[in-house]
């Protein structure tokens, strides 16, 4: 009998082992001198950070688009609970994760798609590259440089981790795109002027219509047309990840995108799984996506 109660009393032990959690902090700013205001972000730190003197990759994690803003990883997606058992099982190593806000004010009349205004009004993406990621490096222990750095993105976000690691080959080791919100020339050219101003409008022009839309802000952030013109050597430079649910309406531009990767021999990792653009896809595609950036970082 005694023997049967410390059997049971092991198991209870060993079931409530406490698992190492990491830290996450809303609420942060950077001071933007380019856009003339503080930019909030998410800031993920894993587990035992701080308890020593060690510098971490980092992944800028990047939200939707919508009404999607930077906690919503968090808040919706479990992504600190996918990064600290990724973390603890060393299945990647530990890391820094970062979210900046990519909404241009709390009414979001009009995305920003991570882009610079046509009018040169709000420049959100020269933000990034010139003031956001280096202060990031200068005030967080993360290793600098592009061998440490990955970028994983949802839907608007996914477009960023694919455009971003197209304009600027040298910035990210890995970018990983979850139901990147790739659209071909006939969806643009089709899409309702409501839903066109709301998502484009500031960067490629509000009020445009049909053809008008595919200007030069268009083609020089279109990632089905990057993709063309940034030359294949520099394409290699960032390992990429894709991936699409098979009921996705932007099944079609993904599915362009791995297609002009493979002719023009790209090396890259693209799958489709079943499910739509929502919550439960993503969550179900993070632990992935992101085991995929550790690899990276390990490289």
């Amino acid at each position: 009998m005694v023997g049967r109660v410390l059997f049971f009393l092991l198991v209870i032990f060993v079931g409530s082992v406490a698992h190492a959690e990491g830290t996450v902090k809303e609420g942060q700013v950077m001071a933007s001198r380019i856009l003339g205001k503080n930019v909030e972000f998410t800031l993920y730190l894993p587990p035992g950070f701080g308890r020593d003197e060690r510098r971490y990759p980092v992944i800028y994690l990047m939200h939707g688009g919508g009404d999607g803003q930077n906690q919503d990883w968090y808040r919706f997606g479990n992504a600190n609970l996918v990064f600290d058992r990724l973390i603890e099982s060393g299945d990647v190593p530990p890391f820094i994760a970062v979210t900046p806000e990519g909404r241009r004010d709390d009414d979001n009349k009009f995305n920003t798609y991570y882009m610079n205004d046509a009018d040169g009004q709000y420049l959100w993406q020269d933000m990034f590259v010139k003031e956001f990621v280096p202060h990031i490096e200068k005030t967080f222990p993360v290793i600098p440089g592009k061998k440490s750095r990955g970028i994983l993105g949802l839907s608007m976000g996914g477009y960023a981790a694919m455009a971003f690691s197209m304009k600027y080959p040298d910035l990210f080791a890995g970018a990983a795109a979850l139901s990147a919100a790739f659209r071909t020339d006939q969806q643009i050219v089709e899409m309702d002027q409501a839903g066109y101003d709301r998502r484009y409008g500031k960067a490629w022009g509000v009020g445009l219509g049909g053809r008008d839309r595919l200007n030069q802000p268009y083609y020089a952030n279109s990632v089905l047309d990057l993709v063309d013109k940034v030359p294949a050597d520099d394409l290699k430079k960032t390992e990429l990840y894709i991936d699409c649910g098979s009921y996705d309406d932007f099944f079609v531009g993904n599915a362009e995108l791995t297609m002009k990767l493979r002719k023009l021999k790209v090396p890259h990792h693209f799958m489709a799984r079943e499910g739509g653009h929502d919550w439960t896809y993503w969550r179900t595609g993070l632990p992935q996506a992101t085991v995929f950036l550790g690899k990276v970082f390990h490289q």
